[in-house]
């Protein structure tokens, strides 16, 4: 049986995670504000998209843009429902800073002139290398050091609660973290770019990382 996968989006195209679950053996659902009902599902996709209100972990405005209140809160109500109910979860970009907020860590709001181009690019992905820690996930799919897709300009600052860094870019910004007990996938980069018909000879295979979240929600 496919396992059918609810996508948290801000209300744009959702192609592209659609596209890659479905290429990977899995279904998608994607909605905007969507109820939190883990039982009607194998696993939450949490999206990327715009950033989250720095309130949520203490600061002031500080460099945060297109801030959506009513998404940032259902998207830690999702996280509340499907952790509870032992549901696993990808979180790709804003994903990735959503789980942290959410286990009560920070954001580093602008990565700044220096970093920030080393992250994004006017009119498509950057592409960098990360380096990932042995006995990890991403280790395990990829090796040592390769490289991935990249658009963001906002990073982690202090981890949440039962999180480690477990991938780091050259110049030190966190690019996948884990959890002791929880069954969550987080990266940094934009994997749904990186498969299928948008599969890159640059960078490494983003299915993998869809493969192994479904074989989790099986």
């Amino acid at each position: 049986m496919r396992p059918k996968i609810l996508i948290s989006t801000g209300g744009g195209d959702a192609g592209n995670y659609l596209n890659a679950l479905r290429a990977a053996g899995g279904d998608g659902d994607a909605r905007y504000l969507p109820a939190p009902r883990p039982s009607s599902y194998s696993g939450l996709l949490l999206a990327g998209g715009e950033d989250m209100d720095p309130t949520l972990f203490g600061q002031e405005n500080r460099g945060s843009r297109g801030i959506d209140r009513a998404r940032d809160q259902a998207e830690l109500a999702l996280l509340d429902a499907f952790c509870q109910a032992g549901r696993p979860v990808l979180a790709i970009c804003r994903g990735l800073q959503v789980v942290n907020v959410w286990l009560g860590g920070g954001l580093i709001q602008d990565l700044g002139p220096e970093l920030v181009p080393f992250h994004q690019r006017d009119g498509g992905d950057q592409l960098h290398l990360i380096r990932a820690e042995k006995g990890t996930l991403l280790h395990q799919l990829y090796g040592p050091v390769f490289p991935v897709n990249s658009r963001h300009h906002q990073g982690l600052g202090r981890l949440g609660r039962g999180l480690r860094g477990t991938a780091w870019s050259e110049d030190g910004v966190v690019e996948s973290v884990e959890h002791k007990t929880l069954p969550l996938v987080c990266v940094q980069f934009h994997p749904e770019r990186m498969t299928g018909a948008l599969a890159r000879t640059d960078t490494v295979d983003g299915g993998a990382l869809f493969r192994v979240f479904l074989e989790l929600c099986r």
